[in-house]
């Protein structure tokens, strides 16, 4: 084989076997992939606080300065919670029968701003649970929301959810 080819074809092979590259370019798509399951197990965690009326778990998953439309920190979310539950309550209390509060995220997309930061695109809906004997389950409100998500001390957490987005 002549000199010029045998330089050549080891040129070419550094190249494909030069790991740099191609790790940092696999380090970022690992990273990427842990944070979208990351991001999908803290939404599973909001829906599962809101419909099992837990106010701990509910402000849990928000920063501490967090937002939900108007309602801003962990003491005001933890009171929306407390509220609807007292709420809820007192109607059984009453004798009126409660059915099973129900909030289906759907065909969502997680858009990564950077490293630390990203929106959560959704389709909502808040839903009461039927019987078998009795009433359907009823469709209570439905919508689109915009949720921002960070990366604080390594654990991902709400910002803000924005469940009317203008756009």
């Amino acid at each position: 084989m002549p000199r010029k080819l045998k330089a050549a074809a080891l040129a070419v092979l550094m190249l494909v076997a030069t790991p740099g590259p191609a790790a940092a370019s696999d380090a970022a798509i690992l990273r990427e992939s842990q944070d979208r399951a990351a991001i999908t197990q803290l939404m599973w965690t909001y829906v599962r606080a809101i419909d099992t009326l837990n106010p701990d778990a509910y402000a849990a998953v928000f920063t501490p300065d967090g937002t939900f439309n108007a309602v801003k920190g962990s003491d005001a979310l933890r009171k929306m919670v407390v509220d609807l539950k007292r709420s809820q309550d007192d109607r059984r209390a009453k004798g009126e029968a409660i059915p099973a509060m129900h909030h289906v995220m759907s065909n969502d997309h997680i858009e990564f701003i950077d490293k630390d930061h990203a929106r959560y695109h959704y389709y909502w809906m808040t839903v009461f649970a039927g019987q078998p004997s009795g009433p359907a389950p009823r469709v209570a409100a439905a919508g689109r929301g915009v949720d921002e998500v960070v990366r604080v001390d390594g654990k991902w957490l709400i910002q803000s959810r924005n469940v009317a987005p203008r756009d």
